[in-house]
């Protein structure tokens, strides 16, 4: 039986790798999902079949994780996306810390077990509560539970986490040293929790994507550990593969920004769209020129080309399908229209393709920034839905900005831009953009959803 489980280990292991693979592109997306949850069905049956269990409490934690579940994943809006993506990390993070908190107790406080089980379990107890409690107040900006701007102590924050993460090795050092009080591995826990929330309050909005990236990638390492310390080959695989990839995407998010992950961590920027005067943040009075739906209109029915910049107010709106059926129309007109996708646009990885992908936009229509920036001064008209800071030329010009040196859609060099926004209100990052103010731009106000309509029925007229 050990050896027939160990094949399906490896077996799963394959399936792992082979689904995150599909995930490189968005056709292959669902099939990669499908494949990865065949192989943890496989190394979920192989454990089972591995270790004596109570079946009646298995039997009831599959049920009551179905019945949360499956309604919770089928039922949330794709604008909430994000929400449970962090939600659902923060669960996983929470489930290690409780492994490592049973592993304590079942093992007499460390007493007659190898020293690398402590380890590894207190590693498990402290990066999982992190993870659980961290996530909760990512869920609670993305959520607008808890204001989008930094939360914090100022100066003396990150000397507060410090003392915070000593206080919890130091917990966790005691717990480990064999037969200790279950104090120790309580304080680990609290302390570790007051640390997650105190590290991700700081962080602005605008960084939220990154947040919820690294998160993920700390419930990987923490599962990874707690596979260790049970000697559990599935959690050790999965949970390094979780961490690994993570970790990763983190970084590609993080340069995608311009920002750097202790910078990030520090405390970010961003009070989550604050409103602004027309005369900008800076003082400086300034006009926008607005437009109609029939003007709109006119404008990209006789174009050659037309872009579409989508972004978070897009996905409030939900307008997806409404911009689907707008651009359908204009193919009919003879005008080519692409997609351009910026890495942190919306509130997590990957957000306007799975809204767009919702709304069956064709694959090839859906460009990446560093393939579409050079077709913007070729465009006859732009269309920003809802997108602010990744379309902020002052990400190129203006070195006193917060996003300085972020890499931005480059909008601004297009024929026409039309930007359709419900107000002046900033973006996440709580700055300014110059482009509402250019000449070539105008704005067209209103909800979204209601506006892209309102523009593919003057289209119908024309």
């Amino acid at each position: 039986m050990e050896t027939f489980t160990y094949f399906l280990y490896i077996v799963a292991f394959g399936l792992f790798i082979y689904g995150l693979s599909g995930l490189t592109g968005p056709r292959t997306a669902v099939r990669g999902n499908q494949i990865a949850a065949l192989g943890m069905l496989v190394a979920l049956v192989a454990t089972l079949l591995r270790i004596e269990h109570n079946w009646v409490l298995v039997a009831v934690g599959l049920v009551v994780g179905t019945v949360l579940g499956v309604p919770s994943a089928r039922q949330v809006k794709m604008t909430a996306m994000p929400q449970m993506v962090a939600l659902f990390n923060g669960v996983g993070g929470g489930a290690v810390a409780l492994i490592a908190w049973s592993e304590f107790r079942t093992s007499g406080a460390f007493a007659d077990t190898a020293g690398y089980v402590a380890v590894t379990s207190m590693f498990a107890a402290i990066v999982g509560s992190v993870s659980f409690w961290g996530s909760l107040v990512a869920f609670g900006k993305l959520q607008e539970i808890l204001p989008g701007r930094p939360i914090g102590l100022g100066p003396a924050q990150q000397v507060v986490n410090g003392l915070l993460l000593a206080a919890a090795v130091g917990c966790a050092v005691m717990a480990g040293l064999g037969g200790a009080s279950e104090l120790w591995i309580g304080l680990v826990l609290v302390l570790a929790a007051v640390l997650g929330i105190l590290v991700v309050l700081p962080i602005g909005g605008a960084d939220m994507p990154v947040v919820i990236s690294l998160l993920n990638a700390l419930t990987g390492l923490s599962a990874a550990a707690a596979g260790l310390a049970l000697d559990n080959t599935a959690m050790i695989v999965a949970g390094m593969i979780v961490g690994a990839s993570g970790s990763i995407l983190t970084h590609q998010m993080a340069v995608a920004m311009n920002r750097t992950i202790p910078a990030i961590v520090a405390g970010g920027f961003g009070g989550g769209g604050g409103a602004l005067g027309a005369g900008g943040d800076d003082g400086e009075e300034r006009t926008v020129k607005s437009t109609s739906a029939a003007d709109a209109a006119i404008q990209m029915a006789y174009a050659a080309q037309v872009i579409v910049v989508p972004g978070y107010g897009m996905a409030v709106a939900q307008a997806q399908h409404a911009v689907k059926d707008m651009a359908d129309l204009l193919a009919t007109k003879g005008v080519e229209v692409k997609y351009a996708i910026h890495p942190v646009a919306g509130r997590m990885p990957g957000h306007m393709n799975v809204l767009l992908a919702e709304a069956d936009v064709s694959y090839d229509a859906l460009k990446e920034m560093d393939e579409i920036n050079d077709e913007f001064a070729r465009t006859d008209v732009t269309l920003v839905i809802g997108a602010n800071d990744v379309t902020n030329p002052a990400a190129r010009t203006d070195p006193t900005s917060p996003i300085h040196g972020m890499p931005i859609l480059n909008v601004d060099a297009s024929r026409n831009v039309i930007v359709l926004k419900r107000s002046m209100s900033s973006g996440f990052a709580g700055v300014d953009n110059p482009l509402f103010y250019a000449e070539r731009t105008s704005m067209l106000f209103g909800d979204a959803k209601k506006s892209v309509a309102e523009v593919t029925e003057e289209l119908k007229a024309l």
